[in-house]
């Protein structure tokens, strides 16, 4: 099937009676959240979406999509290259009411007011929820994790024959203070 580029909205309606699927590349260049936040620009996105109706009659969106990151490694402070693989599986939505009634392999998407889910924000969306908390390099990779490191100094604990038998007694002489 031929690479091509995946539309910016979609009506889930007319693309599940047809049973769509879309095959191609996300440029990276509409990603602005995304690449705002990483430290360099990611790859395209290779991503594939599928529309249909499931056994309930209820019309959904899924799909994956699969890119490359550059963060910054929060050890060493240098750039590392993060794989980012997120899949999805959305039904939309026009009110409060049918998305307590959704099942939960599905999550709600809004339709505007043409009836129509922003398909680039919605996968972008999803790309952001996939980046690491805390981005950082393998431990054998990374020149700051051969290092010992530690911060501030950890007093050791008192023996127990030196603390004060009622927990209450620091108060005490505080008081008396």
């Amino acid at each position: 099937m031929q690479k091509v580029r995946i539309p910016v909205t979609l009506n889930p309606a007319r693309c599940s009676q047809r049973h769509l699927r879309y095959e191609g590349i996300l440029p990276s260049k509409v990603l602005k959240r995304v690449n705002g936040i990483s430290a360099g620009d990611c790859k395209d996105l290779d991503v594939s979406v599928e529309c249909g109706v499931d056994v309930q009659g209820i019309v959904y969106l899924s799909g994956k999509a699969v890119t490359e990151l550059t963060l910054i490694c929060q050890r060493c402070m240098e750039p590392v290259k993060i794989p980012v693989a997120v899949e999805f599986a959305f039904s939309p939505v026009t009110d409060d009411s049918q998305i307590d009634e959704l099942p939960d392999a599905y999550e709600p998407v809004e339709l505007d007011e043409n009836g129509e889910v922003q398909l680039h924000q919605i996968i972008e969306d999803e790309v952001l929820l996939a980046f690491p908390i805390v981005p950082g390099h393998d431990n054998d990779s990374c020149n700051m994790a051969s290092r010992d490191m530690s911060v501030g100094k950890i007093a050791a604990p008192k023996p127990a024959d030196e603390r004060p038998k009622n927990p209450f007694a620091v108060l005490d002489t505080l008081k008396r203070n």
